[in-house]
């Protein structure tokens, strides 16, 4: 797995990090990876609600996050934008997009809206993520078997982000 990722300052205050994988799967079952809540909590986020646009759903990462996120745009199989924390100071925008490359599916990620001194917490947060997934579609199952909770991260998730954040850490983001 070959992730691709760059941090970008929006403004003084807030930046956003984009991450880019292909996986070996066709654009369908990534889709469906990404947007169905039972897929989803293989290996991101238990997902409360019905994904289509213009609804709110409850979700809770693997890295603890937990919150809202409105569907803003949601055109299968190609492009999902949802909104976190919306209408607050900590909102963030996420956006995916997915394009066939053959017999695989190139995503996208992009997140916007991030406090700038902590872009590379969330990039390595977004990596986990993404190799989580990579995880997952080979398993075609979950791959936090231990759980997760809004005040306790995915032991996994949480060993690897370490291992991908400064010695000095700080608490999982994203």
């Amino acid at each position: 797995m070959t992730t691709d990722g760059t941090t970008s300052a929006l403004d003084e205050e807030r930046g956003a990090v984009r991450l880019e994988e292909r996986y070996d799967t066709g654009i369908d079952d990534l889709w469906a990876a990404c947007t169905t809540p039972d897929r989803l909590a293989r290996w991101i986020a238990r997902v409360t609600g019905d994904l289509h646009e213009g609804s709110t759903v409850q979700a809770v990462f693997t890295s603890s996050w937990n919150g809202p996120l409105r569907v803003d745009v949601c055109e299968a199989p190609h492009h999902l934008l949802v909104t976190g924390q919306p209408g607050t100071d900590d909102e963030t925008q996420i956006e995916v997009w997915l394009t066939a490359e053959g017999a695989g599916t190139r995503l996208v990620v992009e997140e916007r809206g991030l406090p700038i001194a902590a872009l590379h917490f969330y990039d390595a947060g977004w990596q986990v993520h993404l190799e989580d997934l990579a995880r997952s579609l080979e398993l075609d199952g979950p791959v936090h078997v231990d759980g997760w909770s809004g005040e306790a991260p995915a032991p996994a998730w949480h060993a690897r982000w370490q291992q991908l954040t400064p010695a000095d850490g700080g608490q999982p983001v994203g």
